[in-house]
């Protein structure tokens, strides 16, 4: 405790004997002694650090291969993972899904913008691999296994632009920017918590002699760059592709300031499990080999005015709550159904993509792509009318759910029965819960009944005395309800207020 207050103390020490201009004899001492303190403090800070996620849980691929899902832990930013017009998006996303795929799994996503809480969320099971754009450094090294890195980039200072900027001629806003980072001694600078910029920011205060006043916040990266922009504070740090980013909504912050060498950016892994991270870099490795992945950097990294249109749009996670243009007429639907408005949502985005004038090849319209016997049976006379498509498709899921409430109690379990039977019809269902209690199977369960309804397309099956409906390409409803609840989940991570309903699971 003594050393703890001592490290503590030791810039009101070494303050103190700055500023006395006569030399004192026990001075050599004095200095000596906080020099110790402050080594000894930060070995107590790296030892608390230690322990807090010692002993990672034993969870390597062929466990992560049982359950059959790959739980990546992701931040909501421009780069990481974000909602934009109904679509997950996000380069990390976007490679995590083809990660996924490629490992035959599942991808579950679980976010945090902190770094502290991302590590401890690994090595204690909760996630399987950290997909952050994170530098490889030392101190890290000790927490977590790396990936192979998969792009390299410089940190730069984050600061504002003076004022008026654009009626200044160059040289005088060169000569209101930080160029030179001996000019941080004594500076404020806002960092994520535990982040490799803290890191980086106490090498440069040594490289410096000075002392530059460092403030970790449990914030991210692109909001400690709008606080910058904003004028609530005057310097962060970020890497340099992020920083480029978001320069191109922020054109009052100034990116062009580097503090590092080029740094390694890589995911992390448990230290203890050599077999998901020799999969995922054998991955890593054949995926830079194709054009794919360097289509996926652009488009996040690449392409400002993309970019800007994400991050300015009425329709993107990271400026509000809103998913559609259709957002309050599918709230108003939602109602009478009694259902979490996002989920509707999620179902009108797999029917349209949010389109109201959208026509499939089977002669389906409108938003929740109605036939046009059951629009002209629930009274819709304009096919293409948002708000008569949702109403006739609510009273049709109504109806739905009545007949499954016979059969099925649970109603996060029913909402699967009656998703299926939106895109199949109730009979092809209803078949495969009489195959699922024909093979001993629970009924009541879709794990189970998915099963039989993907069997449906076997003679064997469609041809079974118990089956009345015949045959039907189960594949299509048994996906058609996977993919809204996953879409689900994604909405409830990023839009709105968390609903009173849990989360279902396919």
């Amino acid at each position: 405790m003594l050393i703890k207050q001592c490290y503590l103390n030791y810039n009101k020490v070494k303050t103190f004997f700055d500023k006395v201009s006569i030399r004192f004899a026990l001075l050599p001492f004095f200095l000596i002694l906080a020099f110790a303190c402050k080594e000894e403090g930060k070995m107590i800070q790296q030892a608390e650090v230690k322990e807090q996620d010692s002993d990672p849980v034993e969870l390597d691929l062929s466990q992560i291969q049982e359950r059959d899902t790959l739980v990546a832990i992701l931040n909501n930013s421009s780069t990481g993972y974000f909602i934009y017009r109904g679509q997950p998006m996000g380069y990390e996303y976007e490679l995590l899904n083809r990660l996924a795929q490629s490992l035959d799994l599942e991808l579950n996503i679980k976010l945090t913008n902190s770094v502290k809480e991302a590590f401890q969320m690994l090595n204690s099971g909760e996630g399987d691999i950290i997909a952050y754009n994170m530098a490889v450094t030392t101190q890290h090294k000790e927490r977590v296994a790396f990936t192979e890195h998969h792009n390299e980039v410089k940190q730069v200072l984050i600061q504002r632009k003076p004022p008026n900027w654009r009626q200044r001629k160059r040289h005088q806003i060169e000569e209101y920017l930080i160029r030179n980072p001996l000019a941080l001694d004594e500076k404020e600078v806002w960092v994520p918590a535990g982040s490799s910029y803290a890191t980086r920011l106490e090498n440069l205060s040594e490289e410096i002699g000075g002392e530059i006043k460092i403030v970790e916040k449990e914030l991210d990266s692109e909001t400690l760059i709008r606080m910058v922009a904003d004028g609530e504070i005057d310097f962060t740090v970020a890497k340099e592709d992020l920083a480029l980013v978001n320069a191109t909504y922020h054109s009052i912050i100034d990116v062009n300031t580097p503090i590092s060498f080029p740094q390694k950016i890589a995911w992390a892994t448990r230290a203890n499990a050599p077999n998901l991270l020799g999969a995922v870099n054998s991955w890593i490795r054949g995926m830079k080999q194709e054009a794919d992945y360097y289509v996926i950097y652009n488009k996040y990294y690449k392409s400002p005015k993309a970019n800007l249109r994400r991050v300015r749009s009425d329709y993107s996670s990271l400026t509000g709550n809103t998913i559609s243009p259709y957002d309050d007429i599918i709230k108003q639907a939602a109602d009478s159904l009694r259902w979490d408005w996002r989920l509707l949502a999620a179902q009108a985005y797999q029917e349209s993509k949010f389109d109201a004038s959208a026509e499939s090849w089977a002669g389906a319209v409108g938003l929740m792509q109605l036939m046009p016997a059951t629009g002209e049976m629930y009274g819709v006379s304009d096919m293409q009318s948002p708000t008569q498509s949702l109403e006739a498709a609510v009273a049709y899921l109504n109806w739905l759910d009545k007949i499954w409430e016979k059969y099925i109690s649970d109603d996060q379990e029913r909402i699967k029965f009656v998703l299926a039977s939106y895109n199949a019809g109730q009979g092809h269902v209803l078949d495969a819960r009489r195959l699922a209690r024909k093979y001993d199977k629970n009924p009541d369960k879709w794990a189970s009944v998915s099963k039989y309804l993907l069997l449906k397309s076997k003679p064997e099956y469609y041809n079974d005395p118990v089956a009345k409906s015949g045959y039907v390409r189960g594949a299509e409803p048994v996906n058609y309800v996977r993919e809204i609840l996953t879409r689900y989940e994604r909405y409830r991570q990023l839009v709105g207020e968390d609903s009173a309903m849990a989360t279902i699971k396919a």
